[in-house]
């Protein structure tokens, strides 16, 4: 979905409701047992959430968002248009974060290395892309997350959209991102990320009993907050209605999804609450709501929200990604709710699931002083202090194993890497048996560029890029492909001039 007309001028006013909704429910949940996830800024919030409350949330399941306060240090185009992340910029990211854990204003990072992380991108996303997800999982990374507990998802064709594989009315194409930014990919994405958080699952029910679903009072916990709609809504199936121990997931549709926007679209058609209704899972869907009032942001300036997007640019207050945040601090409050039913606390989230365990202590510890050296355009050298007892090493990249057969030494040098680019490297030690210790800090570092060409420039209106392929057009603006700078109105009358960098890479610029 376009998350560009947070600028616009004008939006559709916000639908009335015209009933008052019964208060939420409480219910028996295994505590232990609770995830989110979300979609764009559906995304960004569920990160957010996963972070500040770190010891509730076991499982974040993210669908095209950036690392966590992407747009709390920088305008929030920088976090969209498939911008790269730079080291820095993860490193100023990285500084707010460790003092918010110090301080308290969010969990403790230690809390975090537990959680079980779905990150899914589309190849085709201009929206957010693929450098932002990378730079995603490297933060998940960076702060002691298991290689193993992440499961990041790249699907070619696939455009800024939550993918199904199911069709439903209204859908739109999976290549396309627009309205309702739900789409038949073949792909199941509710199904992915809740196997990912709770292991296998139940065949789900395709046709979840109406009366299921459950419109609730939202206004009850959102502290007047202008973004949050009136009301909320709740799956809950059968048999967690009647007292048995169930699971918690929270799902947060992103911009345009809204009840405001789309009715129930989001949350009978995105597979979710198929899937929680034989596996013993409530759903909750909180809901924002339209809000054209400007409202000033720490990075971004003077912002309205006409699209019913979640707070991950400071719209509510610059604390927007901690805990005290009035939309995180809402959400929080409903979960709460929900999981204060009797019997409520550690359990064995309904007994027909064989996962969502916390993974055990690892046998051997974290190897100390990872280094990366001697960068050339397609190596880095890599260096490590030995663990004692260890048989041998891993060198995971950008989450994925790099070498073919364990390490013996100590070093390794990683090759058949892109020129110009920054990864992330962590190590893993091998007991005796072949089992995988703690995973050490990781350390980021980029290749060499290639020797400069002179690029090829074309100089065109901005129409004339788009239909020619060079740029897409998004929100009524043309974006260069590739780098996603923004070349202004999308029309016959704006001239730019594009230079060719790469394969499907353009920046502007002149050839010289």
């Amino acid at each position: 979905m376009s998350l560009h007309p947070y600028v616009a001028a004008a939006a559709l006013a916000a639908a009335g409701l015209a009933h008052a909704a019964p208060p939420l429910g409480q219910y028996n949940i295994d505590t232990t047992r609770i995830s989110v996830s979300g979609l764009s800024s559906g995304g960004f919030m569920a990160n957010q959430l996963g972070t500040a409350y770190s010891a509730t949330f076991m499982g974040v399941g993210i669908f095209a968002a950036g690392p966590y306060l992407c747009a709390g240090q920088s305008n929030y185009t920088a976090c969209m248009y498939n911008a790269t992340i730079s080291a820095a910029q993860l490193s100023g990211m990285q500084s707010s974060l460790d003092g918010y854990a110090a301080s308290g204003a969010i969990d403790p990072k230690a809390q975090l290395a537990r959680q079980k992380i779905y990150i899914f991108t589309g190849t085709s996303d201009y929206t957010v892309g693929p450098n932002l997800t990378d730079a995603l999982q490297t933060q998940y990374l960076n702060n002691g997350v298991p290689a193993g507990n992440i499961e990041y998802v790249k699907r070619p064709g696939t455009a800024h959209v939550l993918p199904t594989d199911f069709d439903s009315t209204g859908n739109n194409a999976c290549s396309s991102s627009t309205s309702p930014y739900i789409s038949n990919c073949g792909y199941d994405g509710a199904k992915a990320a809740l196997s990912h958080f709770y292991g296998p699952l139940n065949a789900r029910s395709n046709a979840p009993a109406a009366g299921n679903y459950v419109e609730f009072d939202q206004a009850a916990y959102t502290q007047a907050n202008p973004g949050m709609a009136s009301n909320g809504w709740l799956y809950v199936p059968d048999n967690c209605a009647t007292g048995t121990q169930c699971k918690l997931h929270v799902v947060l549709h992103g911009c345009q999804q809204s009840t405001d926007k789309i009715g129930d679209k989001f949350v009978k058609n995105t597979g979710f609450s198929r899937w929680a209704d034989t596996n013993n899972i409530v759903v909750l869907y909180p809901q924002a709501k339209i809000d054209n009032n400007s409202r000033s942001t720490a990075k971004s300036g003077m912002l309205p929200n006409p699209n019913a997007c979640w707070d991950w640019v400071g719209w509510y207050g610059g604390n927007f990604a901690q805990k005290s945040g009035t939309q995180m601090a809402a959400i929080k409050a409903m979960v709460d709710r929900i999981a204060s039913g009797p019997g409520s606390g550690p359990g064995n989230g309904g007994g027909d699931d064989g996962g969502g365990t916390n993974p055990p202590d690892p046998v051997l510890p974290a190897p100390a002083g990872l280094s990366a050296s001697n960068a050339t355009t397609t190596s880095m050298d890599l260096a490590w202090s030995a663990v004692p007892g260890a048989s041998g090493y891993n060198v995971y990249r950008n989450g994925s194993k790099a070498n073919a057969l364990a390490v013996h030494a100590t070093a390794y040098t990683d090759s058949a890497l892109a020129a110009a680019t920054t990864y992330s490297w962590t190590v893993r030690a091998l007991d005796g048996s072949g089992a995988e210790g703690a995973a050490s800090a990781a350390v980021s570092a980029a290749t060499l560029a290639p020797p400069a060409n002179p690029g090829t420039c074309t100089t065109a209106s901005n129409y004339a890029h788009v239909q020619a392929g060079r740029a897409v057009q998004q929100g009524g603006y043309a974006v260069a492909k590739g780098s996603g700078q923004n070349m202004g109105l999308w029309n016959v009358f704006v001239t730019t001039t594009l230079k060719q960098t790469g394969p499907d890479y353009y920046v502007i610029g002149t050839c010289g």
